[in-house]
């Protein structure tokens, strides 16, 4: 056994120290290309860049409003967010900790969005928005990653609610406490796991998202990363040094949440599991 493990754990670190090089040397890539023209990017695409310069970073800022792009982003994403928790955590509490006749149904409601393509009502959904006067704001974007975020957060939040123990609730209850505040200061301290995955999950799709702002958005000045970003293609050709400055500025957001909420992230992947 002892020979066996002696054997196979360097086997364990090589594999994983190959998929970790693997899944990083896009981000490493990325990142070096950055600091690339060009015609050094199509001569040696692979390679280290000649000379580290902040040139392709000052004609991205030059060319582009990309401080504008980055602060619609983060409002855009934040505010999502903040809703999707919000209203998630208030309606999972009362799905996962109410027995009524009717709170299955109301659960397979919120679910039904899963089961929906979105962009398939795109027409409908660009008339309401021009109805509400919403085209070109950003709470048309901010509505639509709150729809689309609530099906998979209600599944996740309504899930950790169900496995919490009712003698936590039964505790507060007899100290006085309310509804809200069972829900705010006893259960949500607690679901910090799954907290940390609903907002990376959310804050990502939030960020990333393309489609709905470019149906939504025609001003510059309230365009996102994703969409602002198109105007470094040409028609004939592309700033591709600006443009990998561009995705580089814009990751860092991701990849701090990350490392923020990781831990929380993979603890709320496998809770349950050895259930």
């Amino acid at each position: 056994m002892k020979q066996g493990t002696i054997w196979t754990k360097p086997f364990y670190y090589i594999v994983v120290f190959v998929a970790a090089t693997i899944s990083l040397y896009p981000i490493l890539l990325m990142i070096l290309s950055s600091f690339k023209t060009s015609a050094e990017i199509f001569k040696n695409p692979l390679g280290l860049p000649t000379s580290i310069s902040l040139d392709t970073y000052r004609t991205l800022l030059s060319k582009v409003p990309f401080t504008t792009y980055f602060m619609n982003s983060v409002i855009v994403s934040v505010v999502s967010v903040s809703l999707i928790i919000i209203v998630c955590s208030l309606a999972a509490f009362y799905i996962a900790r109410f027995k009524f006749s009717w709170t299955n149904a109301i659960f397979f409601i919120f679910l039904l969005g899963m089961m929906i393509p979105i962009k398939l009502g795109i027409v409908p959904l660009f008339i309401l928005m021009r109805d509400l006067g919403l085209i070109n704001s950003l709470w048309s974007l901010i509505f639509m990653n709150v729809a689309t975020g609530i099906p998979l957060t209600m599944l996740i939040l309504t899930g950790f609610f169900r496995t919490m123990p009712f003698e936590l609730e039964e505790a507060a209850r007899m100290d006085g406490a309310g509804n809200i505040r069972i829900l705010w200061h006893v259960l949500l301290p607690i679901m910090r796991p799954a907290l940390g995955t609903v907002v990376i999950i959310n804050f990502i799709s939030a960020w990333n998202d393309f489609f709905f702002p470019l149906i939504f958005i025609t001003e510059k000045a309230k365009m996102t990363i994703p969409v602002g970003m198109m105007s470094l293609f040409g028609e004939h050709s592309a700033d591709w040094g600006s443009l990998f400055a561009g995705l580089t500025l814009a990751s860092l957001p991701m990849i701090l949440l990350f490392f923020i909420a990781s831990k929380q992230f993979m603890e709320g992947l496998t809770a349950g599991a050895v259930k």
